[in-house]
Formats: C-alpha cells, sequence, structure tokens
C-alpha cells in the first residue's frame, strides 16, 4: 500500500483479491482519509441483488420458538431485485468511533464504563439514537470545508455489505466469526473497530459488533417498489432502518440481508453507525 499526501488529506491506494467478484484478479481501492483522521473506501458504481434469493432455506435459520417462526418473518426481504448505482460512492471504513464521535460531538453517550476502558477510542460508539446519528453528520458537515456526510441508504449499506457477493452470506459460514463479531465469539461484549477481517470492498464490521443506523424509513413492502436506481426507500415512516446485527446477535441475524427498524429517537447499547462522504460543491 502506499499514499499520496496533500495538505487536507490522504489518498491510500491497495489491492486485494475480491472474493466472489475478481477471484483471479487485483482489485484495487482507493481510501480518502479527512481532517480528522476518519477514513472512507470508494465503493465502485454497479448493480446487485438485493433481497432473499431462498425463502425457504433463509426461515429454517431462524430458532423455532412454541409456535414456529412468524408468519411474516424475513418476508420484509422480498422479491429479491437488482439495484444499480450510476456513481461510485465513499463510505466510513470503520463504524463511527468514541473518539471520533466525542471530537464532533464533545459527550460521551453509553455506559461510562465503554469510555473508561484502555482501549476507550477504538471502541465504537454505541447507545445512540437515529436523530443522534443523523446529527453528527450535520454537525460534522458544518465544520469540514471540503466535505459533507450523510448516513448510508439501505441500499447502499447492503451493497457494500455483500461486496460483489450473490451468496446468503459474502464469506462462508465456517470463516464468519473471522468477519465479525456476534455471540458467538464476542463474549457478549462490544469489541475495538476493525479487528476482525476486512470485506471484499475493504470495509470492517459491515456484519456484527454493532447494529448500523441508514438513512432510511423502513416499510415491510419497501422492495415491491419500482425505482431500482440508487433507490432511498420510503418518503416517509415511523421507524428507521438499522443493518447488520450486534456482538449481542445470534448467527441468524449476521448476514447482509435482514432488516430491523426502530423510532428514530431510540437508542440501544448495541447501536451504532457509519457514514458516507461526499465532496462539498
Amino acid at each position: 500500500m502506499f499514499s499520496l499526501k496533500t495538505n487536507e488529506t490522504s489518498l491510500k491506494i491497495a489491492c486485494f483479491a475480491v472474493v466472489g467478484l475478481l477471484p483471479l484478479n487485483a482489485y484495487a481501492y482507493v481510501i480518502i482519509e479527512n481532517q480528522f483522521s476518519m477514513s472512507f473506501v470508494k465503493i465502485p458504481a454497479g448493480e446487485f441483488k438485493m433481497g432473499l434469493d431462498d425463502y425457504e432455506m433463509a426461515i429454517m435459520e431462524v430458532p423455532v420458538t412454541e409456535t414456529g417462526p412468524a408468519e411474516n418473518e424475513l418476508k420484509d426481504e422480498l422479491p429479491q431485485h437488482v439495484v444499480k448505482f450510476e456513481q461510485g460512492f465513499y463510505i466510513a471504513q470503520t463504524e463511527i468511533t468514541q473518539r471520533q464521535w466525542h471530537k464532533i460531538m464533545q459527550n460521551r453517550p453509553g455506559h461510562k464504563k465503554l469510555w473508561q476502558q484502555k482501549n476507550w477510542e477504538k471502541l465504537p460508539v454505541t447507545s445512540v439514537s437515529w436523530s443522534m446519528a443523523n446529527k453528527f453528520t450535520q454537525e460534522l458537515t458544518e465544520i469540514d470545508e471540503k466535505y459533507t456526510y450523510r448516513l448510508p441508504t439501505e441500499a447502499e449499506w447492503e451493497y457494500v455489505a455483500r461486496a460483489g457477493s450473490n451468496e446468503y452470506r459474502p464469506v462462508p459460514f465456517d470463516d464468519l466469526e473471522e468477519h465479525a463479531w456476534f455471540i458467538n465469539n464476542s463474549g457478549d461484549e462490544v469489541q475495538p473497530v476493525a479487528s476482525r477481517e476486512r470485506n471484499a470492498y475493504g470495509v470492517h464490521d459491515m456484519l456484527g459488533n454493532v447494529w448500523e443506523w441508514v438513512d432510511d424509513w423502513y416499510a415491510p413492502d419497501t422492495y415491491t417498489l419500482k425505482k431500482r436506481r440508487n433507490p432511498s426507500g420510503p418518503a416517509q415512516g415511523s421507524s428507521r432502518v438499522r443493518r447488520g446485527g450486534s456482538y449481542h446477535c445470534p448467527v441468524h441475524l449476521i448476514r447482509p440481508g435482514y432488516r430491523a427498524a426502530n423510532k428514530p429517537g431510540v437508542a440501544y447499547e448495541v447501536t451504532g453507525f457509519r457514514v458516507i462522504l461526499e465532496v462539498k460543491q
């Protein structure tokens, strides 16, 4: 890897094999580092299949209760459809950390113990609501003269999480613990960002560690909407989408397609976020 330094940013270019996309070649990616030492990976333009391919297979992984799986469990991931991104975009290489949050917002949400640990700066910020995460993007945009920031759309998030793979998960099940923190390997505690393997786009922790807020309003029938180019979800709603699962989650929640949602003001200790960077016009 090498970097090209400028007065305001650092551009880094690296090559690696892309699993399921370019298995025999090298895929080059670019990283922008802003003035706050936050790294953003360039995600290429392209298309992917969003949603479930095999509902019956997916529902078998859901734990069975006394009454069996809920009748509509996972139905909000149907129908599978092709989404196209006409332009690439930059997404944070990791979830927003406590250090990054504190630098911008000057407060410390969540449990005090997480701010008292020796590795507190590398832990993802938690106990933030969608409204708090959105406020962070506004504050960061206001003080950064070069870039604007926002939460990713639900489609952008899943595109990055799948990283060129159309499989149920982008890595084999037996390798999942090397790529994601969840209840099997986390000790039921939040873990430092980038302490698991990056995905094929060079992004860490898209699965597990903390749930990540995205910009979209939630609707169970979102995938029936006709818009398939750069979709941004429903125009209104009562809950915002969160994706990816967390350190507390069982394995059936740790996959790119699983959808969850909460009211914008709700904050859980297992929920954080990451952001997208755009050049100011």
